[in-house]
């Protein structure tokens, strides 16, 4: 099948375009390569999605209709992977209007090329962020997610509700994934592996938020690709399904893991936990077990060393 991807060059666009395009499914990306993180990892992974005759890339926004229909004008496509998104709690405190022209108006661009083009599927990436501070866990799709304590939560609140619309409106079946803390090779260099692996190989100290007292449902990319093309091959209505690991990981217990793949000792220091954070997070999952015949496979022993191993390839580091 033809796939419209957004943010193809990011994080999981990457992993999940690489799956498609090595089970012969053709491509077609749409990535701004903005500088949020250093542009080489994104021109990386774009570098090796290029050496496949079937992919096809365009570098601009997905807030630029223009754009889009230009694309969807030259290229079929079947189905639509939107993952394109500025993302970051943290950074949305700083830049809110980069992330209402992303998450809100490139989405509806994208639900609106869908409905002038005849494009009857659209998966779209969504959050756990949107489950705020709830006590309540594992965390389901059934809980109330109507008080967001980031812009980053509120703006994928908003492409949920978008996505409801348009199906309602115009029967365009919508899968929208909530994903839970991805990581693994190729991540983003402002993530806790990435960050945590560098600063202990340099010698750096690490942040602890909340002296390392949290607890997240960290998920390995190659758990979240499996879901992403379950959602793609099983057209839904609508539906909003969590995509976790369902097995939250003290915070220290990753320094650990990391400290024994580097042979060094972290040097620590404690903050408390930033505005829109949250101390703990864990996925319900029955929902993706049962539409998407999904659950993970990796546990935090296995995935984080993968990625520290990566990291010291990438870095070349012996």
């Amino acid at each position: 099948m033809n796939v419209l991807i957004t943010g193809g060059a990011g994080f999981i666009g990457f992993h999940v375009a690489k799956a498609l395009l090595q089970r012969g499914d053709t491509i077609i990306c749409v990535d701004n390569f903005n500088d949020y993180y250093d542009v080489k990892v994104k021109e990386s992974r774009n570098k090796i999605l290029e050496s496949y005759e079937n992919y096809y890339i365009y570098r601009g926004d997905v807030a630029d209709f223009m754009l889009l229909k230009a694309i969807a004008a030259k290229h079929k496509i079947g189905k639509i992977c939107h993952l394109a998104a500025q993302a970051g709690v943290r950074y949305s405190l700083k830049d809110p209007h980069l992330y209402a022209r992303t998450n809100i108006t490139g989405t509806l661009n994208i639900f609106e090329l869908a409905k002038e083009y005849g494009i009857t599927q659209v998966v779209f990436a969504s959050s756990s962020s949107v489950y705020g501070k709830s006590e309540k866990f594992p965390s389901s799709e059934e809980d109330s997610v109507d008080t967001p304590i980031s812009l980053y939560a509120a703006t994928k609140k908003s492409m949920e509700l978008m996505a409801h619309t348009y199906n309602h409106l115009f029967g365009i079946k919508m899968t929208g994934l909530r994903f839970f803390n991805v990581y693994g090779e190729f991540m983003r260099p402002d993530m806790m592996p990435w960050i945590f692996t560098e600063n202990i190989y340099q010698g750096k100290s690490i942040m602890l938020n909340n002296n390392g007292d949290t607890w997240k449902d960290y998920t390995y990319i190659g758990d979240i690709v499996k879901g992403v093309l379950a959602a793609l091959d099983n057209p839904l209505e609508y539906e909003i399904i969590n995509l976790g690991n369902k097995n939250p990981v003290h915070l220290r217990r990753c320094v650990e893991i990391i400290e024994k793949e580097l042979g060094k000792s972290a040097i620590v220091e404690h903050k408390p936990l930033p505005q829109g954070d949250v101390l703990r997070s864990c996925a319900e999952i029955s929902k993706a077990k049962g539409l998407l015949n999904w659950e993970p496979t990796t546990s935090m022993e296995e995935g984080l060393p993968k990625f520290v191993q990566w990291y010291k390839i990438y870095k070349n580091i012996n």
